[in-house]
């Protein structure tokens, strides 16, 4: 039998998400092609072509929706301010829609977007690609086999050392360019929270703005109550000059402690394709978690824990199969605007110092 055509993606933006994540991503996908890259930018335009000799450049989002009969899939990995404006004006064109994290600013514009995708049977749904991080994939399975006892606390951290802004739209100061540390790392965190532990019945939150210069916040610590009475503890930093451990969940019977950061991420910067010749999303034995109770897993506490591969690849690969067969979307956009409440909460109580309650 003939293998069935793949589904054409137009993708707008080619900054480091377009660039690093999504179209080496959707290039390697079975069922999945790379038509076309929306960026105005001659340099950018310059390294698409030359990466992906057969892609199409467009210089405006209009000028790709003017196609949309031509395209199966639109992917929005542009400034985070243009999001609901181009899923929307996309969703209006006829075209299923993935949407870089965060896929709106406020829970209801990401509910009005899901409403419209619903109105016109389409998918739509929010890249969270850390779902696929070989440290939450080996979190999900402790919990799942019960290795852990019940699951009393969650901690997790994304830590960076970075004492000199950036600048750019993620640190911009603007509410319209939605930047900021918790919209950035805590989309990521929130979303682990409430996927491994269902939906948050109180927020309470720190956030400050620590470094000369910047405009938004680079420091900030969500805790947040679930309804099934886990808790979760979530810092997100620009400015920790020590880094913690990316997890430390502790339960009845024993806690599981990992440092680093999935190797995904870095491989992508630099070039390297899940499709290629090397194994993909491993890590070495050195670098795994461990698993006890009782000590310290610095001091040889607990047992190493094989950490699952990583798998980036995964979302898009069910992208795919939702095109072809109409199955729900891996990340929906009911549970990203979960997840966005739970940011606004967060901003809520950071600014009036008090716990809210969803």
């Amino acid at each position: 039998m003939a293998a069935s055509p793949s589904f054409r993606v137009g993708l707008i933006g080619y900054g480091l998400a377009g660039s690093a994540f999504h179209a080496p991503l959707v290039a390697a996908t079975d069922g999945l092609a790379l038509d076309t890259v929306v960026t105005s930018d001659p340099g950018r335009q310059a390294q698409a072509r030359d990466r992906y000799p057969d892609v199409r450049v467009a210089d405006t989002a209009e000028a790709l929706l003017d196609r949309a009969g031509e395209l199966d899939l639109v992917v929005i990995a542009s400034p985070n301010r243009t999001h609901v404006p181009l899923a929307r004006a996309a969703l209006e064109a006829g075209l299923p829609v993935v949407v870089d994290k965060p896929l709106a600013a406020t829970a209801a514009e990401a509910r009005d977007l899901a409403a419209l995708a619903e109105s016109r049977g389409l998918l739509l749904s929010a890249f969270q690609n850390r779902r696929w991080d070989n440290d939450f994939l080996t979190v999900r399975r402790l919990v799942a086999d019960g290795a852990l006892g019940r699951v009393q606390r969650f901690e997790s951290r994304f830590e960076r050392w970075r004492p000199q802004p950036k600048g750019g739209w993620r640190e911009s100061g603007d509410p319209a360019e939605i930047g900021g540390i918790l919209y950035d790392l805590g989309s990521h965190l929130v979303d682990q929270a409430l996927t491994l532990f269902g939906r948050a019945t109180t927020v309470y939150a720190e956030s400050d703005v620590r470094r000369p210069g910047a405009e938004a916040d680079d420091d900030t610590f969500i805790a947040l109550t679930h309804a099934s009475g886990v808790r979760s503890h979530l810092w997100m930093s620009a400015t920790a000059a020590q880094l913690g451990p990316r997890f430390r969940v502790l339960g009845t019977t024993a806690g599981y402690v990992k440092y680093g950061l999935d190797p995904q991420e870095a491989a992508l910067r630099e070039g390297l394709r899940p499709d290629g010749p090397h194994p993909w999303g491993e890590e070495p034995p050195g670098s795994w978690g461990r698993l006890g109770s009782g000590e310290s897993p610095l001091t040889g506490g607990g047992e190493p824990v094989p950490t699952v591969p990583g798998d980036y690849p995964a979302y898009y690969a069910a992208i795919a199969h939702s095109l072809r067969t109409g199955a729900r979307p891996p990340v929906t956009a009911e549970e990203a605007a979960e997840a966005l409440a739970v940011l606004e909460a967060a901003r809520l109580s950071a600014a009036e110092g008090r716990t809210v309650h969803l």
